[in-house]
């Protein structure tokens, strides 16, 4: 016997938005809640409802007494959990998010809501003792023009946005834990999102240095979806202040949200590979327009984006002043600024390696210092060309490029579907005689280890990458994003094959190297400290000079201006 459902008595109507792909279909649609579900069926939270025959997710926007639906509506089939998880600050940011990137709002609501976990969802959350502040030495941020007052405007809850400019050298997770820090001391939440999970890991260990640790929660997606979920509900439910994170971070429902930090906004692991693929600084910056609070994007070089807020005047310039710049910044020297040693080794701009860049590593290595060898390509030898008429390797199957993985491997490999082939022979000349395109970190490594016979060689990056090195003599050659950090600083760095980031076809081809360079060079020593870094590349290059300079502000508004004349974003 079919039982008879009964409307609830108050507010019988809920409004949901179903978890629906299609973009005509992201509207509101009413169904009738019943009595027995009207408690627990309250703005918020996840529902099952029947929708063209079949059962979908939804979330419940608000309850109402009446609907503009002329025909018969449908009951909510049932109440996933009473956990009101789509908050109504959330849900104005998803609003705004889908609009700025024209996509529809359940495929933002996947990027900010985690998938429910019920067993820890059913755990009662644990008590936390009271939590006294932490003194915090904020005596770092003196070294910035008016960072002492963008402190104090955050500790008043003041809607202080800034770009900072992080000095060379300096401690970047620290000086971001204090100011995080100064927002959780003065009431409010904060939240940091970084590129990757090695940033999360140093944010955090800075952050528990100055803000009580059962208040600080990292969100990354490295996590399990019970433990990810488990910290998600801390901050859901208040008991975070601090949230430390990547890119799905940025929809982290923190409470009274006073401050949002963003570092190293070019990093492309910040921007979301899946649609409406927004990116976590432009989520960062419509969060704290919305809520009117503090914002600070922050890095050691300076996106168009970035320039473009403080142009607009938005966001204030925190930047150090140029004395304080220099006695922190290393001392740069590209391929042509010594012209005796463009006579005594004319072959210089053709070498991969050439004389003044292991001259420099041979002063590091025998000062006591390691040295830092930035290369762009992981792997061995990733790309190969005719040695004839330098046709691109391309395999027979897939058309992918040819490349080899290792020293020991006999013939070609295809990058794209792992493929080999013993023997090439080019289609265009007919020749089998192979070289090298592109050289990656591995071999490097190898020409490294025969050019400085006796040095310790280290490689970071793919999938093993390094943290920390110590301060004794080694060759750490690493790719970009991948560096370790070492102990007291690298003596010297090595900026190789210029021309394969500086030669990509892409808008922010000079944007990116630049990043990368200025990311890898503050990790060497000032130049009073006697840290030096090789680029290779000729000195004329407008990104080249940016880095000699250590000018990112100048570079960020050339390339802010010649967008302008082309009507390039942004």
């Amino acid at each position: 016997m079919t039982q008879t459902r009964r409307a609830a008595e108050h507010e019988p109507i809920a409004r949901v938005l179903p978890m629906l792909s299609v973009p005509h279909l992201d509207r509101e649609f009413d169904y009738l809640v019943a009595a027995d579900q009207s408690d627990d069926a309250q703005p918020g939270v996840r529902v099952r409802v029947r929708f063209h025959g079949r059962l979908v997710d939804a979330f419940i926007l608000e309850r109402r007494s009446d609907t503009d639906h002329p025909g018969k509506l449908g009951w909510l089939d049932r109440v996933v959990s009473a956990e009101p998880v789509l908050t109504t600050e959330i849900r104005r940011l998803t609003d705004a998010v889908a609009a700025r990137y024209v996509g529809t709002r359940p495929d933002v609501l996947r990027l900010a809501v985690p998938p429910r976990h019920a067993a820890v969802e059913k755990q009662a959350p644990p008590e936390l003792p009271p939590s006294a502040p932490t003194p915090v030495d904020e005596s770092g941020w003196a070294r910035y023009v008016r960072g002492d007052r963008f402190l104090q405007a955050i500790r008043e809850g003041r809607a202080a946005r800034a770009v900072w400019q992080a000095l060379p050298g300096e401690r970047w997770p620290l000086r971001l834990a204090e100011a995080a820090a100064a927002t959780v001391h003065a009431g409010r939440g904060a939240l940091i999102v970084v590129p990757d999970q090695r940033d999360v890991d140093a944010v955090h260990a800075a952050a528990v240095t100055c803000v009580d640790d059962s208040r600080v929660v990292a969100l990354s997606a490295g996590l399990g979806p019970s433990q990810r979920y488990r910290r998600w509900l801390s901050v859901l439910r208040g008991q975070a202040r601090l949230v430390i994170g990547t890119r799905s971070a940025v929809f982290a429902p923190v409470a009274d949200l006073g401050l949002v930090i963003v570092w190293d906004d070019g990093d492309d692991s910040l921007s979301e590979p899946r649609a409406p693929y927004p990116h976590a600084r432009e989520v960062a910056m419509l969060r704290a327009h919305q809520l009117r609070c503090a914002a600070m994007i922050g890095g050691f070089a300076r996106t168009a984006e970035a320039h473009a807020l403080v142009r607009s005047r938005w966001a204030h310039d925190l930047v150090a002043a140029r004395a304080e710049v220099r006695a922190h910044a290393p001392r740069v020297v590209a391929l042509d600024d010594n012209a005796f040693d463009q006579e005594r080794d004319p072959a210089a701009h053709t070498a991969r390696l050439p004389s003044m860049a292991l001259r420099t590593a041979r002063t590091a290595l025998a000062a006591g210092h390691p040295v830092l060898v930035q290369v762009p390509r992981r792997g061995y030898v990733p790309a190969l060309a005719c040695a004839r008429c330098r046709t691109v390797a391309r395999c027979r199957h897939c058309t992918g490029p040819m490349s080899l993985p290792d020293r020991d491997t006999h013939g070609a490999v295809c990058r794209w579907c792992a493929r080999a082939e013993l023997t090439l022979r080019c289609v265009s000349c007919g020749s089998d005689a192979v070289r090298a395109v592109v050289v990656g970190a591995r071999r490097t490594a190898e020409e490294l280890g025969r050019a400085l016979p006796g040095a310790s060689i280290i490689t970071s990056g793919g999938e093993s990458v390094v943290s920390t090195v110590s301060a004794k003599p080694a060759v750490v050659v690493a790719t970009p994003g991948a560096e370790p950090v070492a102990e007291g600083g690298y003596g010297a760095a090595l900026l190789l094959d210029s021309w394969a980031l500086l030669g990509r076809q892409d808008l922010r081809a000079a944007e990116d190297t630049l990043r990368r360079w200025m990311a890898a060079s503050a990790l060497v020593r000032s130049r009073a400290d006697g840290g030096t870094v090789a680029v290779i590349a000729e000195s004329a290059i407008p990104t080249v000079q940016s880095l000699i300079r250590w000018d990112p502000l100048g570079h960020a508004e050339f390339e802010l201006n010649a967008r302008d004349e082309v009507a390039l974003p942004p």
